[in-house]
């Protein structure tokens, strides 16, 4: 992905940002938002080569061929700055001041304009914040300053206020499948895994897709579902160790789970496996519809909510699925 033309979806945002650009109506300061995955670097990246194309006319999308274009995809253009830090989980006040404020007064080297991203803006101290404030409350008139986040939460109200804010939208799942099927060759019911469970996120769809993780601990879950009833305890906690050592990130098998639970109740209650997820496991799912209660699937589900809750809370992970496993089983 390159120019505005190669963003999925979010068409209005894009014609907003091209008439900005069109009429030089250019806001000194954006606030970009959206999870993970979500593109707000490809934005960035996208909004840089529009303002900065040297083929450029009109509403037209950047050339990626002249010179100004080849410098900013390979992030060497000199008006264009992606502030780094050195420690993962924070931006100090230092590397907001030797990075933005002391250089701020230079004017472009090359172009009109000289622009900032912040990438991961949150994880800003409060100290590096109120640094970047002086810049935000005085910039100069060539100055852009881009702020990506996924959580603005950790921004200061007075760092919010002076920004305009743009949210990257979900694309839906048919612009997803469509983009996947024209760039990668896989089963289709793998297909249909990885664009249910990104909900949304192209970025999160494609990792799925090439992650190799994944596929283990998702056939993992999936004999978990199709079995658990059949597992006696010490079977589910040697599947909760096993599921702990495959599986990164918890939450993301509770996810997986909701969404085998939400075929379950469709197909109890439509008996159509036309349109479910899961639609290939057709054997275990009418297994399972036959020997569980609609009341079960709902408590299951409602169980699946609170093991999330008490992950978040920093309950015994262990713990904390064994439980939910034990309950799957019984109900």
């Amino acid at each position: 992905m390159a120019g505005f033309n190669d963003i999925l979806g979010n068409d209005l945002m894009k014609e907003q940002f091209s008439n900005a650009l069109e009429t030089g109506q250019i806001s000194h300061a954006y606030l970009v938002t959206g999870e993970k995955g979500m593109g707000k670097k490809t934005f960035a990246q996208a909004f840089c080569l529009m303002l900065f194309c040297g083929k450029r006319q009109g509403e037209e999308d950047a050339c990626l061929n002249c010179p100004d274009c080849k410098k900013i995809l390979s992030r060497n253009h000199p008006d264009v700055i992606w502030v780094t830090h050195e420690k993962p989980d924070s931006i100090s006040v230092d590397e907001i001041r030797e990075q933005v404020n002391d250089t701020v007064g230079i004017r472009p080297y090359e172009g009109k304009k000289k622009v900032y991203i912040i990438d991961e803006a949150e994880k800003m101290t409060q100290q590096a914040q109120n640094a970047l404030l002086k810049t935000l409350e005085e910039p100069p008139e060539y100055a852009v300053i881009l702020l990506l986040s996924g959580d603005v939460k950790q921004l200061l109200p007075t760092i919010l206020s002076r920004m305009v804010k743009i949210s990257i939208k979900p694309r839906t799942d048919k612009q997803i499948r469509e983009f996947l099927e024209a760039h990668y060759e896989v089963p289709e019911d793998r297909m249909d895994i990885c664009v249910a469970f990104a909900r949304g996120n192209l970025g999160k769809a494609i990792a799925l897709l090439t992650n190799e993780e994944f596929s283990v601990w998702y056939h993992e879950t999936m004999k978990v579902c199709r079995n658990i009833k059949r597992m006696d305890s010490a079977e589910i906690a040697a599947e909760v160790a096993l599921l702990r050592e495959k599986c990164p990130d918890l939450q993301e098998l509770l996810s997986l789970l909701q969404i085998w639970y939400r075929d379950l109740m469709m197909y109890k209650v439509t008996k159509d496996m036309n349109g479910l997820v899961f639609g290939n496991e057709r054997k275990a799912l009418m297994e399972l519809a036959a020997v569980s209660s609609y009341e079960g699937i709902e408590e299951i589900m409602e169980d699946i909510e609170t093991c999330s809750l008490r992950l978040k809370a920093n309950v015994n992970p262990d713990l904390a699925l064994e439980l939910l496993l034990l309950n799957m089983k019984e109900k």
